[in-house]
Parts: C-alpha cells; sequence; structure tokens
C-alpha cells in the first residue's frame, strides 16, 4: 500500500488548517486594535467635551450674582464635582497611554486653579483668570495634540481654545 497520497491529504489539511488558524488570529488582532481604538476615541471624547462644559460652566457661575460669597462657593464646587470630570478623568487613568494621562491630569488641575480661583473671589476677566485660562488652553492644546497621536490623526494647525481676548467678548462664548 502506497502511503503518499494519504500522507499527502493529510498535510495539505494540516497546512490548511493551520493557515485558518493564522488568518482568524490575525483578523481577531485587527479587531482587538480597532475596538481599543474606538474605546480611547470614546474616552478622550468624553474628557474633552467634559472640559469644555466644566470651563464654561465655571465661568458662567463666576459672572452670576450670588447673595454672599458662601453660596458662590458653594455653586462653583458642586458644580466641579456634579460635571462628570471625576468619572471621565478615571477613564482616562484607566484606558490612556501615560503621557495622554498626564496632560490630560494637567488640564484637569487647572480647572482646579480656576474653580478655586473662583471661589476666592477672582474676577472673570481679570489678569489672574486670564492666566489661569491661558494656562488650561496651554494644558488643553497639548493634551488635545497627544490624543491626536494616539488615534493616529494628524496634528492641529488652528488653536482650538479661545485667545484670551475673546474671554472679555461675551459673543466669542
Amino acid at each position: 500500500m502506497d502511503w503518499s497520497p494519504l500522507l499527502s491529504t493529510l498535510t495539505g489539511a494540516a497546512i490548511g488548517i493551520v493557515a485558518t488558524l493564522i488568518a482568524d488570529r490575525n483578523r481577531w488582532k485587527r479587531e482587538d486594535i480597532k475596538e481599543a481604538l474606538r474605546l480611547r476615541l470614546d474616552v478622550y471624547t468624553q474628557y474633552t467635551t467634559t472640559v469644555k462644559a466644566l470651563g464654561e460652566t465655571l465661568r458662567a457661575l463666576a459672572r452670576r450674582e450670588h447673595s454672599s460669597d458662601d453660596e458662590r462657593a458653594f455653586a462653583l464646587r458642586e458644580a466641579f464635582r456634579d460635571s462628570g470630570m471625576g468619572v471621565a478623568s478615571e477613564r482616562m487613568w484607566l484606558i490612556a497611554p501615560h503621557a495622554v494621562v498626564k496632560a490630560s491630569d494637567s488640564v484637569f488641575h487647572c480647572l482646579r486653579r480656576i474653580c478655586d480661583g473662583y471661589v476666592d473671589g477672582t474676577a472673570v476677566g481679570s489678569p489672574e483668570d486670564r492666566a489661569r485660562w491661558e494656562a488650561r488652553g496651554t494644558a488643553a492644546a497639548k493634551m488635545r495634540k497627544l490624543m491626536r497621536e494616539d488615534l493616529g490623526v494628524g496634528p492641529l494647525t488652528e488653536r482650538h481654545s479661545a485667545l484670551l481676548d475673546d474671554y472679555s467678548d461675551p459673543a466669542a462664548q
């Protein structure tokens, strides 16, 4: 009995099975990479949206008349607490690469300084306020740059955050 046809068939079948397994494994890896990218995009979008909304809320609350300094402080701290910034920050810490986490944490602390400044009575548009917003804008630009690099998209050619002169113009906000 000649075993060559049977061995050829078995070898061909083994090669086919191995090739199929390798192709499936490669497809699963590509899908995992795509899913991780989608997850980071979701986390980054949530974080940047929360940063923007919180900044607008803090500025609006600081401009509003309050019956007392304590009421103003409570409103500002409550807005920070209720903004979702804590959840967005924790998601960032769990998902993002170290450089993005570090940059997002810098933005978080800039917003905390803005809030604390308003709690302490800093007026909207004052030199101290403008310096804090400029620091937040610089930190946010760096954060977005790192996020875009991580997502594999090109850099932005223009600044996303408002310029300092725009803070005193209600139409620019």
